[in-house]
């Protein structure tokens, strides 16, 4: 049962914060050229290798006999992301970046798109988030690591081929505002998780 929820925890996290993401737009950029299976394929790589890099990494201090402090470090940053995320964001030209020009390649194989995603990865709150995961849930790392790669396979589907129609429905700031939201909930209910173990308050 453990296993479970550790997956449907760690598909929530990642679907939620990739949604209006950095990286989705270079999904939406590549599904334009290419068949959308290719597409979500390399989605699916690019996430096994960064986010699953993340998780294992994660889980290795986890395992550490006074992990305490790398847990209250991680549901800060899920706080601090949460709550900065709901600061103005500077515009950035994407196509002239690293990544934009290799949306633009002849040969978009789904290796590029691997290591777009990979690379898009890098220093973003999704790929923190995941070391956070293998911090708190260290023996249930296959179970992070597939709940990863399906909340971003799932969160650029719904990117690829309802983009159109959320986006008329649901405003951009409304999803960021639901991602946030997600954030800084699992970093109170992490904080005050620690609290009440630390105190024996149950």
């Amino acid at each position: 049962m453990e296993y479970i929820s550790a997956f449907f925890i760690s598909f929530i996290l990642i679907f939620f914060s990739e949604l209006g993401d950095k990286t989705q737009l270079f999904v939406l950029s590549f599904s334009s050229k290419i068949k959308t299976l290719h597409v979500l394929i390399g989605v699916a790589l690019g996430t096994f290798f960064s986010h699953g890099i993340a998780i294992l990494f994660g889980s290795k201090l986890g395992l550490l006999e006074n992990n305490i402090i790398f847990k209250l470090i991680t549901y800060i940053t899920f706080l601090f992301f949460g709550i900065i995320g709901f600061l103005p964001e500077k515009e950035k030209d994407s196509q002239n970046s690293f990544l934009g020009k290799l949306t633009h390649l002849s040969l978009n194989y789904i290796f590029i798109i691997a290591l777009c995603i990979a690379l898009g990865e890098l220093g973003d709150k999704t790929l923190l988030a995941s070391i956070g995961l293998g911090i708190d849930y260290p023996a249930y790392k296959i179970s992070l690591i597939l709940g990863s790669i399906a909340g971003m396979v799932g969160s650029n589907t719904i990117a690829i081929f309802f983009g159109k129609f959320i986006g008329n429905k649901i405003s951009e700031k409304k999803i960021k505002f639901l991602s946030n939201i997600i954030f800084i909930s699992f970093g109170l209910i992490g904080l005050l998780g620690l609290l009440f173990n630390y105190y024996n308050l149950f």
